[in-house]
């Protein structure tokens, strides 16, 4: 059984949403994107790849192989179109199978892991994360650093044939659960805000997932925010 939560919000200083997410629990797939390019670019952007990953899926491919298939869709429709504005997403999904799970990651939306100890499984490909990675940046000084926001990977910017997919992968057991999101919650609210409302036992999905967007509003508010909350039996 799949119990999950999910909800986007544009926002408090945006005008549009450049975020979008798809949650299926019939075809075991769960993902959130975050679109950027402007001029609706954004927009475009991230439905393109989460129809692309949700066409492949439906046609039996793995997760690793519907992100690839959707970066080639984008960067296809970026050499036919004549706008020289950029067009790119990140990507964070999850697919569910009876007995497994998969989970890939472009950009810096993230995927946590919320049975104890809560943890985040995916991997930012941002300049502050390499910095990080080189022992250059401490980790505490991240979330104030003015490039925090660079990325070193994204769907549609990012040649295809030099895209590097995260994945992650395992079996079931028993209260296993993960927590979605694009770089709006993640803004304003370190690990330990997100796991005491994310990991609550008390709350349904759906309620964590609205504690999680009105926190996220209060902290920061600069940005899109999509979150997905998904919890198996």
């Amino acid at each position: 059984m799949i119990e999950f939560g999910h909800g986007t919000h544009v926002g408090l200083r945006r005008t549009r949403n450049e975020d979008t997410y798809f949650a299926d629990p019939a075809l075991g797939l769960f993902l959130v994107a975050d679109g950027m390019g402007g001029h609706q670019h954004g927009e475009v952007a991230s439905a393109m790849a989460r129809d692309a990953v949700a066409e492949q899926i439906r046609q039996g491919k793995s997760l690793v192989e519907a992100v690839h298939a959707a970066a080639l869709r984008l960067e296809s429709h970026a050499r036919q179109s004549r706008d020289a504005l950029p067009m790119g997403t990140t990507l964070a999904a999850l697919h569910v199978d009876e007995e497994h799970y998969q989970l890939a990651w472009v950009g810096d939306s993230r995927i946590y892991r919320l049975d104890p100890p809560f943890r985040q499984v995916s991997h930012d490909h941002s300049l502050v994360q390499e910095l990080i990675n080189a022992g250059r940046l401490d980790p505490e000084l991240a979330a104030r650093h003015p490039q925090r926001n660079v990325l070193t990977q994204a769907l549609g910017i990012t040649a295809a044939d030099q895209l590097h997919v995260g994945m992650a992968r395992g079996t079931h057991t028993p209260g296993v659960g993960f927590l979605l999101c694009t770089d709006g919650l993640t803004e304003g609210m370190d690990d330990a805000a997100l796991a005491r409302i994310a990991t609550r036992g008390d709350l349904a999905a759906q309620e964590c997932v609205d504690h999680l967007l009105l926190d996220a509003l209060d902290a920061s508010g600069n940005d899109n925010v999509t979150v997905i909350l998904v919890r198996l039996s």
